[in-house]
């Protein structure tokens, strides 16, 4: 009964945000974001803890500005992932264009599948649905929702533009078929990950255990790893879909050092991107959980 009820509740809120105009829609996202949020007292020390991890130098005022641009900006992507059903190829250029695409299409050209580093930044579930429907579907990585009819609602939507997920229990063999076929694999790679899944490495200059997953399946398959993400731009009140150069992979024969270095490299990558919008990264997860042995913990009041 209670996963019926949580079904309901997610299929109306989603439904009927879906079919309000579009800023009445983001605008409601956003207010019902806040209240969320105030309702999670911990969500909120949380984010301002990993602010003061990242940014010591700033002041308290600067990290509650981003706190709640942050909380905005969330509701704004609810707001456009309850529209998925109503963008498509021709009019998806009104809220999401291009932006260094030349550096995705290089890492295609290279002919070995590419895979697509981003992390939970901007409107990260419009990114990848906007980039299909401008032709280039990929294969996503996603964890099943406890709920599995509210995990049906959301997959079917994500798929709407013909991106397919892959589940963590079959990622292995999965990843390397995709791959081997040149296809496209999108990543999350910024949330804080289990010693025996990563290697620790410097994030915001603290320690942090980052998946060595990515390092690891490129070095096997030589696809290119290209970062991307898509960002809010007040100028052109649009969202930017950016796409870095594809990462150079260290390649000394030592393949444990090889994988450090270049997960170090993905991360660098995506605090530098963090670092430029630094209010439109989700800074409610706590990152920096897994400590190296003898450490510490930092998040006591979780």
């Amino acid at each position: 009964m209670r996963e019926w009820c949580e079904f309901a509740a997610a299929w109306v809120l989603l439904k009927f945000i879906g079919i309000l105009p579009r800023p009445v829609s983001r605008a409601t996202a956003a207010a019902g974001a806040r209240i969320l949020f105030w309702l999670r007292p911990k969500l909120k020390k949380t984010a301002l803890f990993n602010l003061r991890l990242a940014f010591p130098e700033w002041t308290e005022h600067q990290r509650k500005q981003t706190v709640r641009k942050m909380v905005r900006n969330l509701g704004w992507m609810a707001a456009e992932f309850s529209r998925f059903p109503k963008y498509n190829a021709k009019n998806i250029e009104q809220i999401v264009i291009l932006d260094g695409h030349e550096n995705f299409l290089e890492g295609r050209r290279r002919g070995k599948g590419v895979i697509y580093l981003t992390g939970h930044i901007g409107a990260w579930e419009l990114s990848s649905f906007a980039h299909a429907l401008y032709g280039f579907p990929l294969f996503f990585m996603a964890r099943p929702l406890d709920n599995k009819r509210i995990d049906a609602l959301v997959n079917g939507y994500r798929t709407l533009s013909g991106n397919k997920p892959v589940f963590k229990n079959e990622s292995a063999r999965t990843m390397l078929r995709i791959l081997k076929e040149v296809g496209t694999l999108g990543i999350l790679a910024d949330q804080n990950t289990l010693p025996e899944e990563g290697v620790f490495v410097e994030f915001f200059g603290k320690t942090a255990c980052a998946t060595s997953g990515i390092a690891r399946v490129a070095m096997h398959t030589g696809a290119a790893v290209v970062p991307g993400y898509a960002y809010w731009d007040k100028n052109i009140r649009k969202y930017r879909l950016r796409f870095e150069p594809p990462v150079e992979l260290v390649s000394t024969g030592n393949t444990e050092r090889d994988v450090f270095e270049n997960t170090q490299r993905f991360t660098k990558i995506i605090e530098e991107i963090i670092r430029q919008h630094p209010d439109q990264w989700v800074w409610l997860h706590a990152r920096w959980k897994t400590r190296p042995p003898g450490e510490a913990r930092l998040y006591d009041f979780l």
